[in-house]
């Protein structure tokens, strides 16, 4: 993959990324605004697909659609040189949007609440950005839109159908993810970067009957109760201290009326962890927990088990990683390139590592000024625990700043791995 040859030669192309950037904004935002009022979440996102798979091919990308469910793949060609892939999600999530904002979701129920219509919307003015100027960088861009990422599928599906065989293997898979840091900040993180996750559905098959005469009944909801408190022991008795381990019960379900003991109760368990085996372990200690709880309370039936999907450790590869932050700092300025410590959110991302692959992965601040500088709070963390974060029903990210850097950076961090002209 390219190298720049010296910093002077760096500075100026990035003077030219930022100098470019306003040339795509525009039409950026239309398309920011237009998929946040529209989302579709994991699995049925074909509107979302068919927007995106358009501004590629009108930026002037070889497309293809319907790749591992509605997965999309842009081919942006310019000469020899390296496969650069740059990967955005399509999928949104099952919240109720609280911003009142007047682009806000239009579908009752489902949001943008994790800022993946930013990622799109960045891919494309990259790709328009890198479309218009060929001189700049030889090499190939393939750009992805993946699927349901919020449900750790999609990437795998992609996979699955071969997208690396009918596509071309990358030498290295970007992406950036919004955050609430301030708008112009990016944030690295050397190595393990988002943590390894386990998906696990409980189903306690119990006997109902009428509220009135539990005695005739084996309550799954109780039981339910208790695997829920007995499973925290897992990660405060059963783990390390020093290797951190999460289990949380995300969900659960069981019952029709007060008056009505179920027949079975349903819980969501989500294992987040920086190692495989210690990810089988926990799933291991949760497996033995359901069953003797549900031992213990005499249900008739053993309890369904289902684990899966699972998604692992996202590496940040040394050589690329180095190159793309280089050529953020010359972008932003070093005060806006942060370090960021490994953390236990977890997506699929990982996945796209296969075949030896290289990943980088970082965060792109979304939030403006004004909303900054009213946040509680003196230390950066302090600010960024007191703003909405992703996944909540108040998120809103200043569409004009966080597109503007987000395009930047997304250009910057292709072009440090793309070969020069």
């Amino acid at each position: 993959m390219g190298e720049f040859a010296g910093n002077d030669e760096l500075t100026a192309r990035m003077a030219e990324v930022r100098d470019g950037v306003g040339d795509v904004l525009p039409a950026a935002l239309t398309l920011y605004e237009t998929l946040h009022a529209a989302p579709e979440p994991s699995g049925q996102e074909a509107g979302t697909a068919a927007l995106f798979a358009a501004r590629l091919k009108e930026a002037g990308c070889e497309t293809a659609t319907g790749i591992g469910g509605h997965g999309v793949v842009g081919l942006l060609r310019n000469g020899p040189g390296p496969v650069v892939a740059l990967r955005a999600e399509l999928d949104a999530l099952p919240v109720t949007e609280a911003t009142e904002l007047p682009y806000a979701s239009r579908v009752p129920g489902v949001m943008h609440a994790c800022g993946h219509d930013a990622h799109l919307a960045c891919a494309v003015g990259a790709v328009e950005w890198l479309a218009a100027r060929p001189g700049a960088w030889s090499g190939t861009l393939m750009v992805i839109g993946q699927p349901a990422e919020e449900t750790l599928t999609g990437a795998r599906a992609m996979l699955d159908e071969g997208l690396y065989e009918r596509f071309g293997r990358p030498d290295v898979v970007l992406a950036q993810h919004v955050a609430p840091l301030p708008c112009g900040v990016v944030a690295h993180g050397p190595g393990p970067l988002t943590s390894a996750t386990a998906l696990v559905n409980v189903v306690v098959r119990g006997r109902g009957g009428h509220g009135a005469t539990p005695h005739l009944t084996v309550d799954p909801v109780v039981v339910a109760a208790s695997v829920v408190q007995r499973i925290q022991t897992v990660v405060s008795r059963e783990n390390n201290p020093f290797e951190p381990l999460v289990v949380t019960v995300g969900t659960l379900h069981a019952g029709t009326a007060p008056n009505v003991v179920p027949d079975t109760a349903e819980l969501g368990i989500s294992i987040r962890c920086y190692d495989d085996a210690q990810l089988d372990r926990a799933i291991a200690a949760v497996r033995r927990v359901v069953r003797g709880e549900c031992a213990a309370a005499g249900c008739p039936e053993e309890p369904l088990i289902t684990v899966g999907p699972t998604a692992p450790v996202t590496v940040n590869a040394p050589a690329p990683a180095a190159r793309v932050r280089a050529a953020h700092t010359a972008l932003l300025g070093d005060r806006r390139v942060l370090t960021t410590p490994a953390m236990l959110a977890s997506e699929d991302f990982g996945l796209f590592a296969a075949e030896g692959v290289d990943t980088v992965y970082w965060f792109l601040g979304s939030t403006g000024a004004t909303a900054w500088r009213a946040a509680p709070g003196r230390t950066l963390q302090e600010k960024t625990a007191a703003l909405p974060a992703n996944h909540a029903p108040g998120f809103a990210p200043s569409p004009e700043a966080t597109l503007r850097h987000g395009i930047g950076a997304a250009v910057a961090a292709a072009l440090a791995c793309l070969d020069r002209s």
